[in-house]
């Protein structure tokens, strides 16, 4: 494919190419579109429960399409919204930072968002097919075995098939990380972003064959007879809760440090200076990696593990808020003295540090295994993770779509809007859930359908709701501005920000093969030491050659829709044997792309030297 052929292409053909790709940058924007349009979806959800809470006794939804609701919402919003998007912006800058021309395995990297689209969506066509999940977004036994109907099982089998994609997509990164760097780019000096890429990458691959474990049980215990949650017949109901947790906690690391990693490289480049305490940095992303893994039961003060099992999950929990202060002060150090842009990407880095630092200062209250008994299942509990995944995680996705939107889009998402949208959002935030603490210190209790009058809970509620909707308005906004971008969005430089890591020493958006030729990485931020030395562009590594690029490929959403097919026949094969049929075609398709996959020979093909030459004439 030339690089002209490229460029002129009819609607349908741009399908056709989206469909096939394996380009990084394309899987990119998949990501980001299919994420942000279950974030939507998660916060209509949102909106609905608010709806429901805002005065006692109200009867807005059923109590069964409620628990519906607050299932869907938190598992859409975790899954589907929040980790995508994620992958999203890995998938467009890591490579870009460390000077690669693709991840290692582009043809893993598309089975990876297919298999997490359909997921997605076949997790969602509950809705349509006698109900979604209602065990909430834990779904924990013995109420996930004995909740009727299918949305269980739908939440089974999609959390399933989209779990798996997400775990493709961390072994890439791995793979791509430690064996793609260009010539020069040691671990320590490579940008933060790319570093927490890397560690998350590694939570991701330990953390969630948990997860996959647990739902496999869960999904014998619906669908085959099997008992290994049934108490009754001598299962253990906690082992699901131990097998949600070790992969539940790590998950929140592995939405966080992402984030981390884009407000690091976001207040550098924005308080024109080198990240204060890189080394620090690089180490407490890694302490925080490792400590994640030992802190999950407590999720289970209450259980009854005794105190002595308490007493260490309690010890550990508080012990991760240590490598989490050392990134506060670092990035209040980084600011220190620099010469601060205040921006759109700026302002939610900004309003990050006390959100996130509230959300942190509640969990080490809820670490407290003693007063966790007093708080757990509160809404003082809602609040917490709440400060910490929106407040560090949203906060995080939307600095870092403002800050690469003209890397990734080629435009300048537009400031006026930017500003009025991050406004809006964060009042909206703080309104909607700092009164939850005081809430559940109140004693209101989480997932509950209907509050009753005279108990004092009336107004913090109505104010919860009105911060909601302001929440809505600014994502509203958000969108607009995209809308708004593309039709009239002024065309973005190479550089707009005076940026200083690789990504930003390449055309926006980048041509598909990256770099013409491989870039010499000569130190930690290495764009900024060829500007200070007065060159403005990076070394290349190699003279100008070929250049070999790997094929497009329709497998990956064949397979991933073999899988979709045979979703449906396992869940509906209790009520009739037919369905097995489903089986034995979407698997059997899936097989049938693998086999094809690794007998037949892919070449990939060559950009020759001559076209790259003619392309910068």
């Amino acid at each position: 494919m030339s690089i002209a052929a490229a460029q002129n292409k009819g609607f349908l053909a741009a399908v056709w190419d989206y469909l096939t790709t394996v380009d990084h940058k394309k899987i990119a924007k998949l990501y980001l579109f299919a994420g942000g349009f279950f974030f939507l979806l998660g916060g209509l959800e949102a909106l609905f429960i608010r709806i429901q809470l805002i005065s006692p006794e109200n009867d807005f939804l059923t109590a069964g399409l409620y628990n519906e609701m607050i299932t869907m919402h938190g598992t859409t919003m975790i899954f589907l919204a929040a980790m995508p998007l994620l992958l999203g912006l890995m998938n467009a800058i890591m490579p870009l930072q460390i000077g690669a021309r693709d991840v290692a395995f582009p043809f893993l990297n598309s089975l990876g968002f297919w298999l997490f689209l359909f997921g997605g969506v076949l997790l969602n066509c509950s809705w349509f097919l006698g109900g979604a999940p209602d065990a909430g977004w834990t779904s924990y036994a013995p109420l996930s075995i004995q909740s009727p109907g299918h949305g269980v099982d739908f939440y089974i089998m999609g959390l399933q098939i989209s779990g798996a994609g997400t775990l493709i997509g961390g072994i890439n990164f791995l793979v791509t990380i430690v064996t793609m760097r260009a010539p020069g780019m040691t671990y320590m000096r490579m940008p933060l972003f790319s570093w927490t890429t890397f560690v998350t990458s590694v939570l991701i691959l330990f953390a969630f064959p948990a997860l996959t474990v647990g739902l496999f049980l869960l999904m014998f215990d619906r669908m085959f007879g099997a008992a290994f949650f049934d108490v009754t017949l001598g299962g253990n109901a906690v082992i699901w809760q131990h097998l949600f947790w070790i992969f539940g906690h790590p998950e929140v690391y592995i939405l966080i440090l992402p984030a981390f990693g884009i407000f690091s490289d976001i207040i550098s480049t924005f308080s024109k200076k080198r990240l204060f305490g890189y080394t620090a940095m690089v180490f407490a992303t890694i302490l925080i990696a490792f400590l994640g893994f030992m802190v999950w039961a407590h999720h289970m003060f209450t259980v009854g593990l005794g105190p002595v099992a308490n007493a260490i999950f309690a010890i550990a929990t508080m012990a991760i808020a240590v490598p989490t202060g050392i990134k506060i002060f670092n990035w209040l150090g980084t600011m220190w003295g620099g010469s601060i842009t205040i921006n759109s990407a700026m302002l939610w880095t900004l309003a990050f540090i006390p959100s996130f630092t509230i959300g942190g200062m509640t969990g080490v209250m809820l670490a407290s295994a003693v007063a966790d008994y007093q708080y757990h299942d509160t809404y003082f509990v809602v609040a917490h993770f709440h400060y910490v995944i929106v407040g560090g995680v949203v906060f995080g996705i939307l600095a870092g779509l403002h800050y690469w939107w003209p890397k990734i889009f080629g435009k300048i998402l537009n400031e006026t809007l930017g500003k009025l949208s991050f406004w809006l959002f964060f009042i909206g935030f703080h309104l909607t859930f700092f009164i939850q603490h005081f809430l559940g210190l109140m004693g209101m209790p989480r997932r509950y359908w209907v509050f009753l009058k005279d108990q004092g809970l009336d107004t913090g509620n109505l104010v919860s709701t009105i911060g909601a909707f302001l929440m809505g308005v600014g994502g509203l906004i958000f969108v607009i501005n995209i809308i708004y971008t593309s039709v009239k969005g002024e065309k973005a430089p190479a550089d707009p920000w005076d940026g200083r890591s690789l990504e930003w020493a390449i055309p926006s958006p980048p041509p598909f093969y990256n770099f013409k030729q491989t870039p010499l990485i000569r130190g930690l931020d290495p764009l900024w030491i060829e500007k200070t030395e007065g060159k403005g562009k990076i070394t290349p590594a190699e003279p100008l050659g070929d250049i070999h690029m790997p094929d497009a490929s329709i497998l990956p959403f064949i397979m991933s829709f073999g899988f979709f097919i045979a979703g449906f026949g396992f869940i509906y094969q209790v009520d009739h044997k037919g369905w097995l049929a489903a089986i034995f075609v979407g698997m059997g398709t899936a097989l049938i792309c693998m086999l094809i996959r690794s007998l037949k020979d892919y070449h990939g093909f060559h950009i020759h030297k001559e076209e790259l030459e003619r392309e910068a004439d």
